[in-house]
């Protein structure tokens, strides 16, 4: 349930204090992953500044948040005081009323920041404000060109502000301020461009000097927040949907800023730096959800995507040194992959993987359109490609994974692709390999795998093995039986231990399966080839295996 009132920045910055003081950061960090793990089940405001909420822990907890009294706030949860549930609420909070989560969980050192007058946008002053007046009066008539020296102007008075989310607050509180009434499409075209603009700004700061291009190496903490924000921003922009067609004559007007738009990001991503890929490189990003999402869903025909290629193969020879050459392989793989010639566009994309800078994000956002869809072949194809390409990067398979899931539950064929793709990626694939195995309940293949890898069953939970024991209990038997004899070759007690712990889970087997002449014969075998070993005779008969 949305806040019934709005926060205005002076009680934003109260409330920063209070959390600041209220809270230490280890709370603040547990409440910050209970916020992103969304364990807020409910919340209300029935009166101004008071918060009741259900939070997910151990068991349920109510929270009450008095934001004009934190000390009477109240958690009926086990921890006296200020508990990382009312944090959860708190960011949750934050959220819905527009404000930065991050600022809030690191609000101790938030609390520190240069404060500056936020209480009103930027350029107060009358001449500025006629100026700014003037220059939106021309936005509706504009294209992207105008609508970037609108922002700029904007924001000249934050020149030597500090870059980090309230800058970008205070930004887009000038930018909006005399915006003038667009349609609903225009308008969110104007926000996205406010928002890549100041993305530039932040997180390119260098691309207005002549011979300079890359993005910086490093960012500062706050500026590195005010970043992301702005790229979560961004992405859900672009995510949303957008009537368009230029044969529509109601969007007419539009299609030519959507092509602006297009050759302003091909611009960035085409020079933008990969030195850092914990994140897919943003205007990389912009790029792929502007076609995936705005252009490709709402247009037809060849002649969009053949036009685009040849302005990537104009752009290598325009940018030269300054092209990143990952960027541009990767976009004419992308028209290739909507013209559906998967090959050529396979081919760029090994090109393009054969050193270090693609981002896995990268290569599986190639599937989601296809899985979209429903375009389960084509899907098999593109997993089958892509696998070998991720298995060199650290970078958790688990959408993968699914996206094999999905596909062979629409095409029961294609299961003998999953399982070569997945043996090739090995040891990367290990996880979500055996997951599979087990979950297809191929047992002796998930064996197999252990016994090749040099596994012991004291790496398993019990509850791991429980299937096998329960369906395949044959299948453990090597398994059980060589562990047995790697802890008996260590020779020391605690592998004696170990040993016997081993084989009361073999007696069970064998009994399991009827087979308990077998097991005797065994013991019998292995008692007397270790007779001389009498730690492991007394641990044998402390286990109660022979007399």
């Amino acid at each position: 349930m949305q806040p019934t009132y709005t926060m205005d920045d002076t009680q934003w910055s109260k409330l920063i204090q209070n959390v600041a003081y209220y809270f230490d950061d280890l709370t603040l960090k547990r409440g910050f992953q209970y916020y992103k793990q969304s364990r807020i089940r409910s919340f209300t405001m029935t009166e101004p500044s008071k918060i009741n909420a259900l939070v997910e822990g151990r068991e349920d907890y109510r929270v009450t948040i008095d934001l004009d009294s934190f000390t009477r706030c109240h958690c009926n949860c086990p921890v006296s005081g200020h508990c990382k549930h009312m944090a959860a609420v708190l960011l949750s909070f934050a959220e819905q009323q527009n404000r930065s989560v991050q600022v809030l969980a690191n609000a101790k050192a938030a609390s520190f920041l240069p404060k500056t007058s936020s209480s009103s946008p930027v350029g107060t002053d009358g001449k500025h404000q006629q100026q700014l007046k003037e220059h939106a009066s021309r936005i509706a008539d504009g294209g992207i060109t105008e609508w970037r020296e609108y922002f700029a102007f904007c924001i000249t008075p934050l020149a030597h502000t500090t870059r980090n989310p309230e800058y970008v607050d205070r930004a887009l509180s000038s930018i909006t301020k005399f915006k003038p009434k667009l349609s609903p499409e225009m308008d969110k075209l104007f926000t996205l461009h406010a928002h890549l603009f100041l993305l530039e700004k932040l997180a390119k700061p260098s691309a207005n000097l002549p011979g300079q291009v890359a993005f910086t190496s490093s960012l500062g903490y706050y500026t590195q927040v005010a970043v992301s924000e702005l790229q979560e921003a961004i992405t859900r922009l672009l995510k949303s949907t957008l009537p368009l067609s230029p044969e529509q004559e109601q969007e007419y007007d539009l299609w030519p800023h959507i092509v602006e738009t297009l050759s302003y990001l091909r611009r960035e991503m085409l020079t933008e730096s990969r030195d850092r890929l914990r994140d897919q490189p943003s205007f990389s990003l912009c790029y792929d959800l502007l076609w995936r999402n705005w252009i490709y869903p709402n247009t037809g025909g060849t002649k969009l995507y053949l036009d685009e290629i040849k302005q990537l193969q104009q752009a290598e020879s325009e940018l030269g040194a300054s092209l990143s050459r990952h960027a541009w392989l990767l976009a004419q793989s992308r028209m290739y992959f909507y013209l559906k010639d998967d090959p050529k566009a396979w081919e760029l994309l090994n090109k393009a993987a054969e050193r270090p800078g693609l981002h896995p994000d990268e290569l599986m956002s190639f599937t989601s359109p296809l899985l979209d869809a429903g375009e389960w072949s084509r899907l098999v194809g593109w997993l089958v490609q892509i696998g070998p390409l991720l298995s060199s990067r650290l970078y958790n398979l688990n959408n993968y994974s699914n996206r094999w899931e999905e596909a062979v539950r629409h095409l029961p064929e294609a299961e003998p692709q999953m399982w070569n793709t997945l043996a090739t990626m090995l040891p990367i694939s290990g996880e979500v390999y055996e997951e599979k195995l087990i979950t297809y309940e191929k047992w002796q293949t998930w064996m197999d795998y252990q016994l090749s890898i040099g596994k012991l069953p004291s790496e398993f939970r019990v509850t791991d093995l429980q299937p096998m024991e329960k369906n395949a209990p044959e299948v453990l038997l090597p398994f059980y039986h060589q562990a047995v004899e790697r802890f008996v070759l260590d020779k020391n007690r605690h592998s004696y231990k170990a040993a016997v712990k081993l084989l009361k889970r073999l007696s069970k087997l064998y009994k399991k399966m009827k087979q308990e002449e077998r097991w005797e014969e065994f013991l019998i075998a292995f008692t007397t080839k270790h007779s001389r070993l009498r730690a492991l005779q007394e641990e044998l008969r402390k286990g109660k295996l022979i007399p």
